[in-house]
């Protein structure tokens, strides 16, 4: 969502902006490229191992460290990173919450099935625990709990059931005991309903690794303190736990007065974008714009 991404940040020449989520730097070097001359990026990431290839690839396209800074660090410290960079307030901030497509295809990190890999699923491999360490030391109960409140999974009982039934390594040995487990106990599941169940699993043990909802109920607190009168926040969620928080956040500062407009739809990807990219189809687009105090 590139365009509608700068359609809503409205970027222009000196102004100062922050990517709270770098991820591959798409997003990033189309807005400095948009800020010069005299303008400043701030690019955050939580993931050690992707900021320094992104941070080698926007230095290659020619932007130096007076004009983009990369920060290895959690979005929820925004506030800490903007004292320590010398910015008291920033003109435009993006929060893009998808998974990169480096840390989504890298097998190696367990975000997804489709390669043989550790059940890993942490944003920054060199804190936290693993998601196999997770389903190992948490409850039957947490469990459900987790499956139901980071992706509204309807066989969160079960599921979590078969994920206590043994040690799971691997994210293949994850995606088949849930697979195989909805195919025997709902035979009349379809293949799509049961993928669907397996991707909501995956995400929720995500979430909670990380601890991602935490992290960003502490970035919706602190924003409107990082933001200049009139500033402009895009926010770009991929389910329904991250969406309803952002809405909420924004409709309840537009209340309070700390917002003077807030998107009264969320916006979604072209028809365009989500047949050439298929992870584009769950893209949901929410902005705001700092009031004047």
């Amino acid at each position: 969502m590139l365009e509608e991404v700068l359609r809503y940040l409205r970027p222009r020449a000196g102004d100062v902006a922050v990517d709270c989520t770098l991820g591959g730097g798409g997003h990033a070097q189309a807005i400095l490229d948009r800020l010069q001359p005299g303008g400043r990026l701030i690019g955050l990431d939580v993931d050690s191992l992707e900021l320094p290839h992104v941070e080698a690839r926007l230095r290659a396209a020619g932007f130096g460290p007076d004009t983009f800074v990369a920060r290895h660090g959690n979005f929820a410290s925004l506030p800490d990173v903007l004292a320590s960079e010398g910015i008291a307030l920033a003109d435009l901030i993006l929060v893009d919450l998808g998974l990169s497509s480096m840390q989504a295809d890298n097998p190696e990190r367990g975000f997804n099935y489709k390669n043989p890999g550790p059940l890993d699923m942490r944003m920054d491999p060199s804190r936290g625990e693993p998601a196999s360490d997770l389903l190992g030391r948490l409850s039957e109960e947490a469990l459900v709990a987790i499956l139901t409140d980071n992706a509204d999974e309807p066989h969160a009982v079960k599921i979590a059931g078969w994920l206590k039934r043994q040690p799971l390594r691997t994210a293949h040995a994850l995606e088949r005991l849930v697979r195989t487990g909805l195919n025997a106990a709902l035979p009349e599941m379809s293949k799509a309903d049961v993928k669907m169940s397996v991707r909501r699993t995956f995400q929720a043990l995500r979430i909670a690794v990380n601890d991602e909802f935490a992290a960003l109920d502490a970035l919706l607190r602190s924003l409107p303190d990082c933001l200049a009168p009139g500033g402009r926040v895009v926010v770009l969620t991929f389910h329904s736990g991250e969406d309803r928080r952002v809405k909420q956040a924004f409709r309840a500062g537009r209340r309070q007065g700390l917002y003077s407009a807030v998107a009264d739809e969320v916006i979604r990807s072209t028809k365009d974008e989500t047949f050439s990219n298929r992870r584009a189809a769950a893209a949901k687009l929410r902005w705001a714009v700092r009031g004047a105090d």
